[in-house]
């Protein structure tokens, strides 16, 4: 099915990705339906539930620099250096996320960076945005969009060539498609559920505002962000059952108790604990692997509604950028829906399937790695390579936070590499001096090839 000029789409779900994804696609000249469940995010207060901010980084800066939002957003934005951890004692160290003055992660509010890329979305001549719609199903057999208004309750259905979805992780687009076998799901949830608490700003005060705190504890974690009013947002990761777990913080006691025994340098942030960990929604985490995203030129899943992932990268958000991206680059060169589709999921299947895999090993390092010796000497050992060798040597997560040029394929594939080049430096001896020794040199030429043009260089020198 060819793309005429000023072809119609729609899209379903206006989040972060669906009002991108409109924006970018009214600026190459198509007219955009963006059909949304919800009521007007600029109107309302933000839904109960979801996460309240999130980590940008470089991926998802090269998307909204490329639709051209990127500077309306920055004030948004708080910098974050690195993790700051926080350990049993009470004692904190912040561990850098890179060694370069760029490498920094953003934390941003959802709502305010939903309600500013709605803002430029609505604002383009060639987007028309549908609020309180909800969709209940995609029907390729019939060609059909089927929706329901919900001020007056009345169904309707809309031609259903191109649709794209961004309706999130509980697609009703993915699942009308499954009932009807056009694609295949798995859904793989974690046995760790999650709740946000907020750490008001009177108290925030008391924390580093330029990093992600983290108080790590083995089996479980609890981390915070920064908010732009002096706030910080706080997560606790937690299992669903057994002993140490939300089954077993039933009550006003046994949160306080928990607090006090596992993070009681934070207790004091949190002076209304109980009824916020009452009244606030514990969610579930899980990853999402849907096999194909497209049907025909009909229908595509993008960002969660095709593979989301959990939350451990920070890359959720950032991965769902870059298919907007990645999409918005191919309709440069193919005026075909479904050869656009097909293209458009080769590119993109083995990257998402590498951040989804990466993400979850992320977790047992943020709950667990953080505090152990071996890990930050392997660390800090990671950065002397990249400082003495640039061209070839970056460490996994620089790649995947700092270097949007590096696929997440190509970051999994080097990163596994890396790690037991690693772990027999540290066996023998580690440090600066690992880095600077004829074993290093030799390992490194050996298994790294040059990371090619367009990568940075590393500052060279101590740190």
């Amino acid at each position: 099915m060819r793309r005429p000029a000023g072809a119609h789409v729609n899209i379903v779900g206006a989040g972060l990705a669906g009002a991108l994804l409109a924006l970018s696609l009214a600026r190459r000249g198509l007219a955009v339906a963006l059909y949304e469940r919800r009521a007007d995010p600029r109107q309302v207060r933000p839904e109960r539930g979801r996460s309240i901010n999130l980590a940008l980084a470089a991926r998802g800066m090269r998307a909204l620099e490329r639709a051209g939002v990127l500077e309306s957003v920055r004030p948004l934005l708080i910098p974050m250096r690195g993790r700051m951890v926080h350990d049993r004692s009470g004692a904190v160290a912040l561990q850098p996320y890179g060694q370069r003055e760029h490498e920094v992660i953003f934390s941003v509010g959802r709502a305010e960076l939903n309600r500013a890329l709605i803002d430029a979305a609505a604002r383009h001549g060639n987007v028309s945005v549908h609020f309180n719609q909800q969709c209940l199903r995609a029907d390729p057999g019939e060609g059909r969009l089927i929706l329901r208004d919900g001020v007056g309750g009345r169904e309707y259905q809309l031609p259903l060539a191109p649709t794209l979805a961004t309706d999130g992780a509980g697609s009703a687009i993915r699942a009308s498609l499954a009932a009807a076998d056009l694609v295949r799901v798995r859904e793989d949830w974690l046995d760790h559920d999650y709740k946000e608490l907020t750490i008001p700003p009177a108290a925030g005060g008391a924390l580093e505002r330029h990093a992600l705190h983290i108080w790590p504890r083995g089996g479980f974690m609890l981390i915070a962000l920064p908010n732009t009013d002096g706030s910080f947002t706080a997560t606790l990761f937690l299992a669903r059952e057994g002993p140490l777990s939300f089954a077993a913080l039933a009550t006003p006691q046994a949160v306080q108790q928990f607090f006090a025994r596992e993070f009681a340098d934070a207790l004091p942030l949190l002076p209304d604990l109980p009824a916020q960990f009452a009244a606030h929604p514990q969610g579930q985490l899980g990853t999402v692997y849907t096999v194909p995203w497209h049907v025909h030129g009909e229908v595509l899943l993008l960002g969660d509604a095709a593979h989301a992932i959990v939350p451990f990268h920070g890359q959720g958000m950032n991965a769902a950028f870059e298919d907007c991206a990645e999409l918005d680059a191919l309709l440069a060169v193919t005026d075909d829906w479904e050869e656009l589709f097909a293209r458009f999921e080769e590119a993109r299947r083995p990257n998402t399937a590498a951040i989804a895999q990466m993400a979850l090993e992320n977790y047992l390092e943020m709950r667990d790695a953080v505090l152990d010796a071996g890990f930050v000497r392997r660390k800090t050992l990671a950065m002397a390579l990249e400082r003495r060798f640039p061209e070839r040597f970056i460490p996994r997560y620089s790649m995947v936070m700092f270097h949007p040029e590096i696929p997440y394929a190509e970051a999994e594939r080097r990163g596994a590499l890396q790690e037991r080049l690693l772990h027999a430096l540290d066996q023998a001896g580690g440090g600066d001096a690992a880095a600077d020794s004829v074993l290093a040199a030799r390992l490194v030429s050996t298994q790294l090839a040059p990371l090619g043009e367009g990568v940075p260089a590393a500052p060279r020198g101590k740190h």
